[in-house]
């Protein structure tokens, strides 16, 4: 009996440890000014242009704030901010190749301060998704896009939504963790409408 009292004790000893332990590093949290100053050091020789988007915009500003817990009312000041910054495209086509966007979705260049300037930049979509059914290595941080045009049964909104989704995922869903393709010019128009048909051509395989 007294063993047994003797282990309880220890085990709330350790839980009062650790609750002071995690008060006193919360305590001791650097200040984002300092961390701020810090990622800037480390950009020290990139170019001016890279340095300047170090810089986080109206929408990550209010993200960071709200570690992403963002209110209702400022999620939807980001949507409506982020909405206005999508270009269309002006044909009003919104597919392009698949088998070009299967490509895109595949290559993960680009994005570095010291790639060549004809470097053409991929959407890297399999470190966050799967696509393909037969893919057996992808990322988990997004959903599965197997079967998503099929699912939408290829539907003109839809497609043209996941237009907006691509160009600018912040228009869609506030604080997303999806990069803002087109609105960082990442990708060009014509990427973006082939990841779209990638998506959605019921030839694609990711609608097989």
């Amino acid at each position: 009996m007294k063993r047994v009292l003797t282990l309880a004790a220890l085990v709330l000893a350790a839980g009062s440890f650790t609750s002071a332990a995690s008060a006193q590093i919360a305590a001791k949290a650097p200040d984002p000014a300092l961390v701020d100053a810090y990622m800037k050091s480390t950009f020290g020789k990139a170019p001016a242009e890279w340095q300047a988007r170090i810089e986080p915009d109206e929408t990550l500003k209010t993200c960071n704030a709200y570690h992403n817990e963002v209110p209702s009312a400022e999620a939807d000041k980001i949507t409506a901010r982020e909405l206005a910054r999508v270009v269309y495209p002006g044909d009003g086509k919104f597919l392009g190749n698949w088998k070009e966007g299967a490509k895109i979705a595949n290559n993960g260049r680009g994005g570095q301060f010291s790639d060549p300037p004809d470097t053409v930049a991929g959407g890297n979509c399999y470190a966050c998704h799967q696509m393909e059914q037969k893919e057996v290595s992808y990322g988990t941080l997004g959903p599965s896009l197997t079967n998503y045009g099929k699912d939408r049964k290829y539907d003109p909104q839809e497609i043209k939504n996941a237009f907006t989704k691509v160009y600018d995922s912040q228009a869609v869903f506030a604080c997303s963790n999806m990069p803002r393709f087109g609105v960082n010019k990442v990708l060009s128009e014509q990427q973006i409408k082939d990841i779209v048909a990638f998506l959605f051509d019921p030839e694609s395989p990711i609608n097989k």
